[in-house]
């Protein structure tokens, strides 16, 4: 939020400089994050004189160009080529001296220098008012009053303004500073603190009068609970026109472009006072009336900015007699606004329900600066005040007359809110024994009444106004953000507490995992848990259905709930690819979320993505992708570094894999991986392999921590290895040749691992070659070679009878 320092004293006199003020204000909770100087016109005129043409003739060497003399006030006149039409002797002029950093209409910066022009010096530059930033018109040079001293300064001339501007970065809770008279109401208590006394100048309104009766527009609503106070007034003959330069320039310093008059006094109280107003065109009110009510769902509205919307049953609009105008408290619609023929108004200042405004702003992807205002709750109780206070703007700076008395429906007032606050509390809470002439002097500053006070504290009305102060607790955070965090002593002893916990703890278990992830090589990603609706259409493993759904999204890219880690994870994939990272190992712990029939479920996973090449390119290490088996055995190492051993191996039933392993502990699941399919990469322009893993995290951490440890003696007998070169079908798995060596020799087989695949040139079609290694081991004797070549050709024989295989 933009706050100008000069509009910030119009509040408050104050002496302080921006920077300090800024200070004060980051210590009352109003963090500012920059402090922006600000100009009316850029460069502030500096280096531009008035200057007179002593002499005005035809350059000697150009039939558009003239040679003037020119006197801008220091005793030297100078010779200045014109291209200008209207240049004539004895004008008086803005002249840019040499040296001068004029603006282009973007605003680039340019140098005025000594130049010849066609063959003639010139030292200077006569400007028309584009050049100075003054005006659009470029058809002449600018023709100053005689009335002028030669060699005044262009800036005292044209009363250029010199501000500066605060971003606050505004929290959500803080409605109550949402404008210029909040944060000057903040800044008092503060500076009251400080022992500065300051008086709030508040506008005055007591000239409001009405005029006449003759254009009366009556206000009904139809649902008080969406509207809970409605206030509206007509004025008749005015003139639409441009607003003066000194509301211009208030409205420019935060960022506002004016557009006439009457539009730009509606954003100037908005921002003056937090409530934000709505001009209508008399004229374009059928019926001459105003019915805030809701429209059936699909009806159609064309707001401002010429887009047609469909609207919800829920919307709150303003309509006419035939149509709907605008769209209550968010925006207004494109036939009924002000325009330069508008002779008469009807302006609209109200108090909304702030969720119906924030929903239907959501709904329709508008955020503006009255539904900004509106969705966080304005002071119901100037209402009636702005609209005055600008109707009494409207016809100072445009004219006419109040047509009409102000309607004004409030049919339940909005009370302040009663808060009984104890001193045992503010003490323990503060940590400080606050005097009590000190508690009720911050209160009296921030406006909070204090009707009783006894021996253990105090009866308080908090102003309506306060939306975010509805607890003990609340007032107290008034009350030190005020006092000043930085006054509060630190004590000399500290306090801790140590929980006992098992190092079976989830998060225990989480860093221990991340901290080997880490150490090889991996990164740590942390995705959104809101996705977009499309990602369910990606797998038929995930149900529309089951999605958890927000009732307001922020967008419809952020509309559900996260079903898979998956999704977030291509796309962080995706993004680093684009940014020429093609070498990727992340992971992330997260949770996903399901609406399931017997009630919502959270789950918590680990995933893993490698893509690319294992390690970073060097020398002396060969490039190596990264490829199912190197999964695998990142899989594992997780796995068997939390003891989880002793898992089945089966085909995994995910669609999102091209070929992949599902592990499981006693019929749990624990872990998917495998090879992303190539069809779903395509949706995340990916056309590089990536391998996916995901840990079932909530079942690994409960078979982690009720798994029973088993000891064994360490065999006295060596094991011994025996290898095949298998010829097999491309068809054929290795899990194949892995259960059925186990079904083959349970007792004496400890191992049975898969080193090389070979598959091209040299081999019958549809085959491929398996290297595979068999551990034999009996852990009470040594195995003789009869043992070994009896098991040896019992697993070659089974290997060629069921699965097809012969040796190479």
């Amino acid at each position: 939020m933009k706050i100008s320092y000069n509009w910030l004293r119009q509040f408050l006199k104050i002496s302080r400089t921006p920077e300090e003020t800024g200070v004060l204000l980051t210590d009352l909770g109003l963090e500012v994050e920059g402090i922006e100087p600000f100009q009316s016109v850029k460069g502030g005129l500096k280096g531009i004189v008035v200057g007179e043409v002593l002499s005005c003739e035809q350059h000697p060497n150009a039939d558009r160009l003239k040679l003037t003399t020119v006197d801008i006030g220091n005793g030297e006149p100078v010779q200045i080529v014109c291209g200008a039409p209207n240049v004539a002797k004895g004008q008086k002029v803005p002249v840019a001296t040499v040296g001068t950093t004029l603006y282009d209409e973007k605003g680039t910066p340019w140098e005025i220098r000594k130049s010849k022009i066609r063959g003639e010096s010139s030292h200077g530059m006569i400007c028309a008012e584009d050049e100075l930033g003054l005006g659009q018109s470029h058809d002449g040079i600018m023709v100053l009053s005689d009335e002028l001293t030669t060699g005044t300064a262009a800036a005292k001339v044209f009363e250029i303004e010199d501000d500066h501007v605060l971003e606050i970065g505004l929290t959500p809770n803080r409605a109550d500073a949402m404008s210029h008279w909040g944060v000057a109401r903040d800044l008092k208590a503060g500076l009251q603190q400080q022992g500065e006394m300051q008086e709030l100048i508040t506008p005055s309104v007591s000239s409001f009068h009405v005029d006449s009766r003759n254009l009366r527009i009556p206000v009904k609503i139809e649902n008080p609970d969406l509207a809970p106070r409605y206030c509206g007034v007509t004025i008749s003959d005015i003139k639409i026109a441009e607003s003066p330069k000194w509301l211009q320039n208030r409205l420019k310093a935060i960022g506002i472009t004016p557009k006439n008059n009457v539009v730009d006094i509606t954003n100037y109280v908005m921002h003056e006072l937090g409530q934000p107003l709505h001009a209508f065109d008399a004229a374009k009110i059928a019926g001459s009336e105003i019915n805030v009510k809701t429209l059936p769902a699909g009806t159609k509205f064309v707001t401002l900015d010429e887009v047609e919307r469909e609207l919800h049953e829920e919307d709150l609009m303003i309509c006419d007699a035939e149509k709907p105008l605008a769209i209550a408290g968010v925006f207004g619609g494109i036939g009924s606004g002000v325009t330069e023929s508008t002779t008469s108004l009807f302006i609209e200042s109200a108090y909304f329900n702030p969720v119906t405004v924030r929903k239907t702003a959501k709904r329709h992807g508008l955020n503006t600066d009255a539904s900004f205002r509106f969705e966080r709750g304005i002071d119901p109780n100037i209402t009636e005040y702005a609209l005055k206070r600008a109707v009494l703007l409207i016809q100072e700076l445009a004219g006419g007359s109040v047509t009409s008395d102000i309607d004004d429906y409030y049919p339940k007032k909005i009370e302040d809110f009663p808060v009984f606050l104890t001193f045992d509390k503010i003490n323990t809470l503060i940590g400080q024994n606050l005097a009590k002439e000190t508690i009720k002097s911050i209160l009296a500053s921030l406006e909070i009444r204090v009707n009783n006070v006894t021996e253990t504290g105090m009866g308080l009305t908090i102003p309506a106004y306060r939306v975010d102060v509805k607890r003990e607790a609340d007032v107290i955070e008034e009350i030190l953000r005020v006092y000043g965090y930085n006054n509060i002593e630190f004590g000399e002893k500290i306090n801790a507490s140590v929980a006992n916990s098992t190092r079976f703890e989830d998060y225990k278990l989480q860093n221990l995992i991340a901290g080997q992830l880490v150490g090889q090589g991996f990164y740590e990603t942390m995705a959104n848990s809101l996705t977009t609706p499309a990602h369910l259409e990606l797998s038929g493993q995930l149900k529309g259905e089951h999605a958890v759904k927000m009732l307001n999204p922020l967008s419809q890219d952020l509309s559900v709930m996260r079903q898979s880690l998956l999704f977030s994870g291509l796309e962080a994939v995706s993004y680093n690819l684009n940014r020429k990272r093609t070498d990727l190992k992340f992971f992330e712990f997260g949770k996903t979320y399901n609406n399931y029939p017997n009630g919502r479920e959270e789950s918590k996973h680990l995933s893993i993505f490698i893509s690319g090449n294992r390690a970073d390119e060097n020398w002396n290490v060969p490039l190596k992708k990264g490829d199912f088996f190197y999964l695998k055995g990142v899989v594992t190492s997780v796995l068997e570094r939390l003891g989880i051993q002793e898992l089945k191996s089966s085909p995994v039933k995910n669609d999102v894999f091209s070929e992949g392993i599902t592990l499981s502990y006693n019929k749990t699941r624990v872990v998917e991986f495998g090879v992303i399919k190539k069809k779903l990469l395509k949706k995340f322009d990916i056309n590089q392999e990536v391998l996916y893993a995901d840990f079932f995290w909530d079942n690994v951490t409960e078979i982690s921590r009720n798994r029973e440890n088993k000891f064994r003696d360490i065999p006295k007998y060596q094991p011994v290895r025996r290898d095949f070169a298998l010829l097999l079908d491309n068809s054929v798995s290795f899990e194949q040749i892995y259960e059925l060596a186990y079904r083959t020799e349970q007792k004496l087989l400890k191992n049975v691992n898969l080193f090389d695949v070979y598959s091209g040139s040299n081999l019958p079609e549809g085959k491929k070659s398996y290297a595979v290694s068999f551990v034999l081991q009996d852990e009470s004797k040594t195995l003789t070679d009869k043992q070994i070549d009896k098991i040896m050709n019992k697993l070659q024989e089974n290997f060629e009878n069921q699965l097809g295989a012969e040796l190479r």
